[in-house]
């Protein structure tokens, strides 16, 4: 990560509401409580907090708002003078048992289920335009620099790099927010927690700060 120290961020952040049999999301709590967190902790050197979005865990259902507030943070660059943008999306994998740092997205809607408003797309492409269901889009974060730095951390030694997202919510918010950091020159990265129930929410609301400053060291 070199010597250089953290850059300046500004960071975006987004969770998902409630999902399946999951009436609380554990992104909606920690999105949701991470300004007053962050204003009792402080922020690591560096970062701004961007701002903290809860998106419906649905596909179609998530663009309006996920659109509104990606446009929004493009308006406000101005606010935060030369900083880096990044979005970080927050989401739930309800059979983990760790952190994972998604590497990517495909352009392939196939839910397993319906999503929160009903829709179940099978092998639909996200962005049309993009051409077929193979097409993927990468981080342009430093997801090595920032998986190293969390582990160097305590309790994240699980903490992981994973090359799919899934083809349901997740994959389809973030195939849709790196396409938008592309054309905009700014980054995105999607990380998945496990439930509460596996990471209690102290020990995940504090790996949130840890990877603001991962995030702002390896940007």
């Amino acid at each position: 990560m070199g010597s250089e120290g953290p850059k300046s961020v500004v960071i975006h952040v987004t969770g998902f509401k409630k999902f399946n049999v999951f009436a609380t999301n554990p992104t909606e709590t920690l999105v949701s409580n991470l300004q007053n967190y962050t204003e009792k902790t402080g922020l690591p050197l560096g970062v701004s907090l961007g701002s903290c979005t809860i998106l419906e865990t649905a596909g179609d259902g998530a663009l309006t708002t996920l659109h509104k507030v990606l446009e929004s943070s493009v308006s406000n660059e101005n606010n935060f003078g030369s900083k880096e943008v990044v979005w970080l999306h927050m989401g739930l994998n309800g059979g983990a048992s760790n952190f994972a740092i998604e590497k990517q997205a495909v352009n392939e809607a196939t839910f397993s289920c319906p999503d929160e408003l009903g829709w179940q797309p099978k092998r639909v492409p996200i962005v049309p335009e993009d051409g077929g269901i193979t097409r993927i889009r990468e981080t342009g974060c430093s997801i090595d620099a920032i998986l190293e730095f969390l582990k160097k951390m305590k309790g994240y030694d699980d903490a992981m790099i994973s090359d799919d997202a899934g083809r349901f919510v997740c994959n389809y918010v973030y195939y849709h927010s790196l396409r938008f950091a592309e054309e905009k020159g700014h980054k995105s990265l999607f990380v998945h927690v496990p439930p509460f129930s596996r990471i209690n929410e102290e020990t995940q609301m504090k790996f949130m700060g840890s990877l603001l400053e991962a995030i702002a060291l390896s940007c």
